[in-house]
């Protein structure tokens, strides 16, 4: 990390104002190259921007000296005009000066080995740069402002404590230790076991807010599923025609639904058929429906049956009663759905019983992501290192301390864990994938 590094930080095209964000020893020495003023930490100063007497824009600029910036090393921005040819002149003379491109996530990372951030920060500056909905820009402030890593903090601190008093049970074989002493072990333990996994269980609400409710509409062919698709998307976003097998593959939408952002899945319409291609798309819509965090089922009234592999959370969704005759209708009533399972009655094409259903739906999202609880886990590697650490403990409880060097292996395991969480063991191989999916500028 010795060389100094630049990019934008805005965002790319043209645009009123454009920044360029540079980080590392050289950077006031490289933007003294462009102006004659003296710059003042944290004060902005307007410049001309010159090269060899050639004026290349007016800008504003910031210095934030080291270590009071983003990255902890000497930050320089330059607020200039957004044209492609002011930025295109900037990066050539900034390479010409020895500046490199930074690379994807670079001034992210160098706050985390500069201690400004840890690792679980880190990711939140990613999500917050993604964030398309309020529920995903509050979860990703709130992980930013360090709510995931206070409380894995408090379960790191309360392992330690476990830990020391383990060593009394090493240190001092041969002392009859009060019975008390152990249970209280034994409590913690468990208690701090039970806490990871309800997170654990918490981590599926973080991921459905950072990447989306998904909504999965299935069924036979010709039951209505792309007319209902189109309806809550209120665009015509699926092609609907009379002919069973339209829809050969899977149609994705977002929609927003209070403060959440949902993923709308239309998907081939399920039945016996030897075609390769609407195959494939059965296929793609079965692995959809077990990825679903919700699924609709959408069954035609005129000829109603109910989906052998429905749940008992699903949505049933009886289209098209107003084509349906008494005996059918009369047939929908008669079926048996599961207590759990809501049933509605519509038609899609008339409009009739939509919005009741779009109520439900906006109820059961509501309710499923609004659980005020400790900040959720957000990604795969926290849900991995969470369910280490507890399976760590779950060892530990079981053994009831008969062997208690055993019993601290898997507490320090366990400790590790959170290091590794934290960014601060064994993750040079972590970092890379984390930050490769960070923008330049970040």
């Amino acid at each position: 990390m010795k060389h100094t590094i630049f990019a934008l930080a805005s965002a790319q095209g043209r645009a009123g104002v454009s920044i360029i964000r540079l980080s590392g020893d050289k950077a006031l020495w490289a933007v003294q190259q462009f102006t004659v003023k003296t710059l003042t930490p944290r004060m902005a100063t307007y410049t001309p921007l010159t090269w060899q007497g050639e004026v290349i824009d007016e800008a504003v600029v910031l210095w934030f000296k080291a270590p009071h910036s983003f990255t902890g090393e000497d930050c320089v921005e330059l607020h200039v005009h957004g044209s492609k040819a002011i930025l295109d002149r900037l990066y050539l003379i900034l390479t010409e000066l020895g500046l490199q491109l930074a690379a994807p996530g670079e001034f992210s990372r160098r706050a985390l080995a500069h201690g400004k951030l840890d690792l679980t920060q880190a990711e939140a500056i990613a999500d917050l740069v993604d964030a398309e909905s309020d529920a995903q820009r509050l979860q990703a402030l709130t992980q930013l402002g360090g709510g995931l890593r206070q409380q894995y903090e408090t379960w790191r601190s309360d392992l330690i404590d476990i830990l020391a008093r383990l060593e009394v049970y090493i240190d001092f074989p041969d002392e009859d230790l009060p019975v008390e002493l152990t249970d209280s072990i034994l409590g913690r333990i468990r208690t701090l076991e039970a806490r990871l996994t309800t997170a654990i269980a918490d981590s599926r609400r973080g991921r459905q807010i950072r990447e989306g409710y998904r909504i999965v509409i299935l069924g036979e062919p010709n039951a209505g599923k792309s007319s209902l698709f189109n309806a809550l998307l209120k665009a015509e976003a699926a092609i609907v025609t009379p002919i069973a097998g339209t829809t050969r593959d899977i149609i994705e939408a977002q929609l927003r639904i209070g403060p959440y952002s949902v993923l709308l899945y239309d998907t081939a319409g399920l039945r016996e058929t030897e075609e390769v291609v609407e195959a494939e798309g059965i296929r793609r819509a079965r692995a959809k429906a077990d990825e679903a965090d919700l699924r609709i089922w959408v069954i035609d009234s005129t000829a109603p049956a109910l989906p052998e592999d429905f749940r008992d959370a699903d949505l049933m969704v009886f289209n098209k009663i107003d084509e349906a005759y008494t005996p059918e209708r009369e047939a929908v009533a008669a079926l048996r759905v599961s207590r759990e399972t809501s049933v509605f009655a519509v038609s899609v094409a008339l409009g009739e019983g939509v919005t009741e259903l779009v109520t439900t739906i906006e109820q059961i999202v509501g309710e499923q992501l609004s659980a005020q609880t400790f900040p959720a886990a957000t990604r795969l590697r926290h849900i991995e290192r969470l369910t280490e650490a507890r399976d760590q403990l779950t060892m530990a409880s079981r053994s009831n301390l008969a062997v208690p060097e055993l019993a601290a292996e898997n507490v320090r395991s366990a400790t590790n864990s959170f290091e590794q969480l934290f960014g601060r063991y064994d993750v040079e191989g972590v970092l890379d994938v984390i930050f490769s999916s960070f923008c330049i500028g970040k």
